[in-house]
């Protein structure tokens, strides 16, 4: 009898500061099983987030995640936004990216908590897209957005699967309700807001620094982050924990990636 999937499965990210397929080649190597795709720095012009990757880089990307047992994720870079100027055509070739990778999620940002009625119109042609893709697209939180934006967001979007929150719980350590303290952001989130990604860094507090876990805060005291996957696990979360760093050595994602794995054994007992 084959093994459960597991519930969570951990990650890392590209960076502007690596070789494009750096982070990708670093995950197959260490064992890891989960990827986030980000064009955050494609090249310029209309056709930015098309031109990311080639056909043939595309396919690659798919044979080698299948078979190293990689579950993808894309980040759609910031304009890919239905409330920007030319969002649309942003978010069409990200949602084309994520279906020719195969990835499972198309991660967004909800930026403009003000204009909530307006974004939840907007996305709807979009979850239904993403749903038709088989594709579930995921609404991050950025550190000015808070969880009753995001409870208030929800309340308007369909229950139907096909979209849920990515929770940032650095973003979330940085919100002026919550600061310093990204499990009472967790904790302020209905309990049936569907969370379906995560992304991991930790920063103390001061800017979203986007430090590796266990260089951090959690490097005096892991608690926070014990605390966040035992709710996290009592909310029914399964998806990727994408550490969102190319750290200098890149071996501290996978001394981090070994101590997360540690920690949610010791979760079990």
């Amino acid at each position: 009898m084959s093994e459960d999937p597991p519930w969570v499965r951990i990650g890392n990210q590209t960076a502007r500061s690596a070789p494009l397929f750096a982070p990708f080649d670093f995950a197959i190597q260490h064992g890891f099983d989960a990827f986030e795709w980000f064009p955050d720095h494609p090249p310029d012009g209309p056709e930015r987030v098309a031109s990311y990757l080639s056909a043939a880089q595309r396919q690659e990307v798919r044979s080698r995640a299948r078979d190293a047992g990689i579950r993808l994720s894309v980040q759609a870079p910031i304009p890919a936004d239905p409330m920007r100027p030319g969002g649309d055509h942003e978010l069409e070739d990200s949602l084309r990216l994520a279906v020719d990778l195969g990835a499972a999620v198309l991660n967004i940002h909800f930026t403009e908590p003000r204009r909530t009625e307006e974004f939840a119109s907007a996305l709807g042609p979009w979850v239904e897209r993403c749903s038709i893709s088989g594709v579930r697209l995921a609404l991050e939180n950025v550190p000015h957005v808070g969880p009753d934006d995001f409870n208030r967001l929800f309340g308007l979007l369909p229950r139907n699967g096909a979209v849920g929150m990515t929770l940032d719980i650095g973003h979330a350590n940085l919100h002026p309700t919550t600061h310093h303290d990204y499990i009472g952001y967790l904790d302020r989130l209905k309990p049936d807001l569907p969370i379906i990604h995560l992304h991991l860094h930790e920063n103390w507090g001061d800017r979203d620094s986007h430090l590796v876990v266990f260089t951090g805060p959690s490097s005096r005291d892991p608690v926070g982050l014990a605390a966040l996957f035992d709710r996290l696990q009592r909310r029914g979360f399964s998806g990727n924990v994408v550490m969102e760093q190319w750290p200098q050595p890149p071996e501290l994602l996978s001394q981090a990636r070994d101590r997360l794995e540690e920690l949610l054994q010791r979760g079990k007992r």
